[in-house]
């Protein structure tokens, strides 16, 4: 127990006991005599200079949570009590601030209080708490600390610590989801919102606005809370909420409610005010009977000594989850369920949902997804941003909430309260509550829904430097058709422009290979005759696990310009013979690869003769030459013989002339040269060939399919 002078002195005014009664008190304390005697003397000084009933109406204002009206009260108190005992009432002050969540108030007075050297540890935990409210993480963290340097408790500490660390990294890489403020908060309370209806067209809320029944609410100073519902219109705009009818919405607070699936019953909570009774809250059943609503019954499990609220039903009916201070609880409000035996037609007997989800803080507001496989709740202990924050966690086999809790982040939370969280069936969009400060009033209801992820690969394609190897990056070329081909098998083609650019949309949690096939059609600046050739250059990209709308950038940049007649790898034959040599195989493949990156093409493979020999049968050799290197691309590389036109052309067509052969100074030169003249080449006839096996439907190219559609999902 930590003892603090100004704390003991204040309880002793609070309690209004004897002043001997206080005095044995502080002698039974194990404190120094030091600390003893400034106790006393703080005390006698101040009974004789304070008006005790200005702090006691103070007091009372604080415990009946009505923050505002006790914050001015300390104000008067602080300026009658002397030196000594002014921190105490600093601090007292900072927490009535917080009550009403004026937090820059609150740190102004706690930071009072320890300017003052208030002593107890508490107020560094409370100072770190309003500043981490105020997503001041950093200094809060140092507040944290101090708390645990000056005795506080220590896990308690760390927690606030580690959960600061955490806030400051959602914050700084915020999730995708989108949170709006609804048109019909109003500048009071609105808050809890569900579902009444099975097409989500109908939310039922709680609200003290203006038009709530029943007198001003004595603790609160404000209205009584009723519930009101509001409707979608078909232009997608909600109505302003109507009261419920004063069978359910009466002269006392009802708070959050939760209509069952078929529409048959209604829970909710109410908080009766009986004269000269500790009232409590508790839970309300109301059956449908005809369009309204039966005599509403508090469920059977409840009694009138501890507060029940914020009830929730599964979507089967068989488990009713609540919020609770019952006692066998972890700290303060816990999530408690209890099952429906139908039977003996009742509610059992209320279980605890376990330490995974309860803490030493309040847990509350929980809510079931439509297939039962996620909770949610809110909570002020998990780590979080500040406040209460909105937590999820999946429900195991066994229906027991055991899986690791996990903060649903920026921005479903923020450093205020969150809480009151429901989704509109499997989509990820419904409402949620919080006092955030962009707000209307105290709480507000929010929207919130995930935007679809964006994502577009796009880039540019350029021909090669070289028109033979296509090394280095040349000019931008238009009109390349770029293939996209998806792991889901869908199939888009588009042209570039005259930039040579492209750019496709493509869907999330998907793989994409991207090709280019080109033609007389592709054309640069400089090479706009006979087009590019394509190659075997192909992208991928991946929208698999990536979190985030992304561009991605694939560009080809080696495109090779058409030559008609390119230069090729020497293929060399036997002596006067057609038979290939092993390596002249090698050489036909130069013209294999072409071919098959580029499968639309008609080649004549031409094969000739250096002058010396007879003509004739040199045109025969030629000819048989230009079949041999046919022949193995068909059966040994499968390349369509309607592809391949073999053409001998004997000595018609030499590269060097006689005349130039017989100026060589040696026989091996004039024999190199000769050599030139024994070639074998080709050229591309045409970009005409289509592949008479190919499927009839392949697909359409660019075709939108059902789940390009935004999904919600």
């Amino acid at each position: 127990m930590q003892s603090n002078k100004n704390l003991f002195f204040f309880i002793l005014f609070k309690n209004n006991v004897y002043f001997s009664t206080r005095l044995k008190l502080f002698k039974s304390m194990k404190n120094n005599t030091k600390l003893y005697l400034t106790i006393v003397t703080s005390l006698t000084v101040s009974f004789s200079a304070f008006s005790q009933k200005i702090f006691k109406d103070a007091e009372m204002a604080y415990d009946a949570h009505q923050y505002n009206a006790a914050v001015e009260m300390y104000k008067e108190a602080y300026s009658k009590v002397n030196k000594t005992l002014k921190p105490y009432v600093l601090y007292k002050t900072g927490l009535a601030s917080m009550g009403y969540n004026s937090y820059k108030a609150a740190e102004e007075y706690f930071s009072k209080a320890i300017a003052a050297n208030f002593e107890d540890s508490e107020v560094y935990y409370q100072l770190g708490t309003v500043l981490k409210v105020q997503m001041k993480y950093p200094e809060a963290i140092t507040e944290f600390n101090n708390y645990k340097s000056k005795g506080g408790d220590a896990k308690k500490a760390d927690l606030s610590v580690k959960s600061c660390e955490l806030a400051q990294q959602w914050v700084d890489n915020p999730m995708r989801y989108k949170v709006e403020n609804m048109s019909f908060n109003s500048k009071a309370r609105d808050y809890a919102p569900v579902y009444s209806d099975k097409k989500y067209q109908t939310l039922i809320i709680s609200s003290n606005r203006d038009g709530a029944r029943g007198s001003v609410d004595a603790s609160s100073g404000a209205n009584h809370s009723d519930l009101w519902e509001t409707k979608l219109d078909k232009n997608g705009k909600w109505s302003q909420p109507v009261n419920l009818p004063e069978i359910i919405s009466t002269e006392v607070n009802e708070g959050r409610a939760w209509v069952s699936k078929k529409g048959d019953m209604i829970f909710f909570t109410r908080c009766p005010e009986l004269k000269d009774k500790d009232n409590k809250c508790g839970i309300y059943l109301a059956k449908k009977q005809g369009s309204g609503w039966g005599q509403p019954e508090m469920l059977p499990f409840e009694n009138d000594s501890v507060d029940f609220r914020d009830a929730c039903l599964s979507s089967d009916g068989k488990v009713l989850y609540f919020a609770s201070k019952m006692s066998g609880g972890y700290g303060g409000a816990d999530i408690w369920y209890c099952s429906y035996d139908a039977k003996s037609n009742a509610w059992g007997q209320p279980k605890n949902a376990g330490s995974t989800v309860n803490t030493p803080g309040s847990e509350r507001y929980p809510s079931i997804s439509d297939d039962g496989k996620k909770f949610y709740f809110s909570s002020n202990y998990h780590p979080g941003l500040g406040g209460m924050d909105i937590f999820m966690t999946e429900v195991s086999p066994d229906g027991k909430l055991n899986k690791p809790v996990e903060n649903m982040k920026y921005p479903i939370n923020s450093s205020y309260d969150d809480f009151a969280i429901v989704f509109e069936g499997k989509r990820n969009r419904g409402y949620l509550t919080s006092n955030r400060p962009e707000g209307k009033g105290e709480d507000d209801i929010y929207s919130f829904y995930l935007p679809p992820l964006v994502f577009h690969v796009k880039g540019f394609v350029y021909s090669g430097g070289d028109p033979n190897t296509g090394v280095g990056k040349g000019e931008a070329v238009e009109g390349v058709k770029v293939k996209l081909v998806g792991s889901d098998g869908n199939i888009s083609e588009i042209t570039t422009g005259k930039d040579g650019s492209y750019d496709f949309k493509i869907k999330e949690k998907n793989t994409y290979t991207l090709t280019t096939e080109t033609g007389k059609t592709s054309k640069s600046a400089s090479h706009s005759k006979e087009g590019f050739l394509a190659n075997k250059d192909q992208k991928v990209v991946t929208t698999l696990n990536e979190p985030k709308s992304k561009d991605f950038i694939a560009n080809f940049e080696a495109l090779i310009p058409i030559v008609l007649n390119p230069r090729m790898p020497e293929v060399q034959y036997a002596l006067g013979s057609a038979e290939l040599l092993p390596q002249s195989k090698d050489s036909l493949n130069f013209l294999y690869n072409i071919m098959k990156d580029n499968p639309t093409t008609i080649v004549e493979l031409n094969s000739h003769t250096d002058s010396r020999g007879d003509a004739a049968k040199n045109m025969k050799l030629s000819q048989d030459r230009a079949q041999s290197c046919v022949d193995y691309l068909v059966k040994e590389k499968g390349i369509d013989p309607a592809r391949l036109n073999a053409k001998g052309y004997g000595k018609t067509m030499l590269l060097i002339s006689d005349d130039v052969i017989a100026k060589a100074a040696t026989k091996e030169e004039k024999e190199a040269l000769h050599q030139k003249n024994r070639r074998t080449s080709f050229k591309i006839l045409s970009f005409d060939f289509k592949d008479p096996n190919a499927p009839k439907n392949p697909g359409k190219p660019g075709k939108k399919s059902a789940d390009d559609e935004d999904s919600e999902e």
